[in-house]
């Protein structure tokens, strides 16, 4: 269920995504995020696959690429750790 239908606006912090990427995404003035990433971001976060379509400027690309770095921190640099088509 989305925070939106209990009346209380969601924060990208409670996808669980890594505090950095959080306070990066605030500083860059998204505080809340768009239909488009509260349907994608979990899924993504739980390493499912995604086949999503909304229009430009939605919120696309934060929708899966938040999650490709909350999963890349840390790991070993020199392969191949993510592919976007």
């Amino acid at each position: 269920m989305f925070a939106e239908s209990t009346g209380r606006r969601m924060s990208f912090a409670e996808f669980g995504l890594d505090v950095e990427l959080v306070k990066a995404t605030e500083r860059m003035g998204f505080e809340h995020p768009t239909p488009i990433q509260r349907a994608a971001i979990p899924p993504l976060m739980q390493g499912r696959d995604v086949l999503a379509t909304a229009m430009t400027g939605s919120g696309k690309t934060a929708a899966f690429l938040l999650p490709i770095l909350h999963h890349l921190k840390g790991k070993r640099r020199g392969t191949t750790r993510a592919l976007i088509v």
